[in-house]
């Protein structure tokens, strides 16, 4: 399974008892088409539609309904009394449902405008809330940063990475995933991560990927193996062996079918899986031999075999959407990371 976990949950201080936010000016302001998300969403909704039609005059309606009275409502919105007037004349035109009741510029909500009030709210507090969280995500001392990463830098590595950008960023939060490469990077494309860690190091137009370390790679097999009590092996020495490895799409997979066939040898396949440490398992079980990094610790039952040929190492890397934005906490920690080149790895 791929592991999903947020470190420090947000912690939300309103900034007043009023949600609402006073508007700048009288007119309308327009939507832009600020990205390809914005655009997908927008079309969902005809421009006749009931939300592009009122969302304007939202936070009008609830003024007018707050204050009960339009002159005052209007001098809370910054807006004339006599814009403010029409503005509630038309959202009941365009409803076909009265509103208020009107006493000269006091006015009182109809039942059809109590109804009204309550899903108003909700949706102005909705859209609060939104602005907040991403405001808050953003905060350069305590925002947020959606990291992914490989299974098998799970146990040391990310750990360590995190406390040592810590030192220095105490209160940044860090929205964790693991999972395997391909998956991280369409995570990166939809927008749930902001960077990830990653091995093969990616290359696509649409990603800005750097090489920070290589590990090496052993040949695992059971200590009661033939080649148990040998140092180091030509991975062509394995060639008539059933293998355990991760499933197709996975880096270290890839790695591994390349490393065979420049050994000049297919792997035969006795199992796959989505766990390192699983198919390490596997092999003190007497499965197959593998191809893996080091343990974070070392597994009895299994002798770990140098590979002399072909060079048996992977390369991880951290990548990133070419052209996305960062906040505050993100260009920090990819500043950070990248500030480990060479030294990313435990040695």
């Amino acid at each position: 399974m791929h592991g999903i976990a947020i470190i420090d949950a947000v912690q939300h201080q309103p900034r007043s008892a009023r949600s609402l936010s006073r508007p700048r000016n009288e007119n309308d302001i327009p939507v832009t088409n600020g990205s390809q998300a914005t655009d997908r969403i927008m079309a969902e909704f005809e421009a006749d539609s009931w939300a592009a039609s009122l969302t304007p005059r939202l936070v009008q309606f609830a003024a007018v309904a707050r204050h009960e009275h339009v002159t005052r409502a209007a001098q809370w919105l910054g807006v004339p009394q006599s814009t403010l007037s029409r503005a509630m004349v038309r959202l009941e035109a365009d409803l076909g449902v009265a509103l208020f009741a009107r006493r000269g510029r006091t006015v009182a909500l109809t039942p059809a405008g109590r109804t009204f009030l309550r899903a108003v709210e909700r949706a102005l507090t909705e859209v609060e809330r939104a602005a907040e969280t991403v405001r808050a995500d953003a905060d350069p001392a305590a925002g947020k940063i959606a990291f992914g990463f490989l299974h098998t830098l799970g146990p040391e590595t990310v750990p360590g990475l995190i406390r040592a950008f810590r030192v220095d960023h105490p209160r940044v939060r860090f929205q964790l995933v693991q999972s395997y490469g391909e998956a991280m990077i369409e995570r990166m494309r939809t927008g749930d991560l902001d960077l990830c860690l990653t091995s093969p190091v990616p290359e696509a137009p649409d990603l800005v990927a750097r090489r920070l370390d290589e590990q090496r790679l052993r040949l695992v097999v059971p200590d009661d193996h033939r080649l148990a009590d040998r140092k180091r092996i030509r991975l062509a020495e394995a060639a008539t062996e059933l293998f355990v490895t991760l499933e197709p799409g996975y880096g270290l997979r890839r790695i591994t079918d390349a490393l065979c066939a420049e050994a000049g040898f297919k792997p035969k396949i006795a199992f796959e899986g989505e766990e390192a440490e699983t198919l390490r398992g596997l092999v003190a079980a007497g499965f197959g031999v593998a191809l893996l990094p080091p343990p974070a610790v070392p597994r009895p039952g299994v002798a770990e075999l140098t590979v002399t040929a072909p060079r048996a190492v992977r390369e991880i890397g951290v990548a990133w959407l070419d052209g996305h934005p960062d906040t505050a906490p993100v260009a920090a920690f990819k500043r950070f990371l990248l500030s480990r080149r060479g030294q990313l790895l435990p040695r």
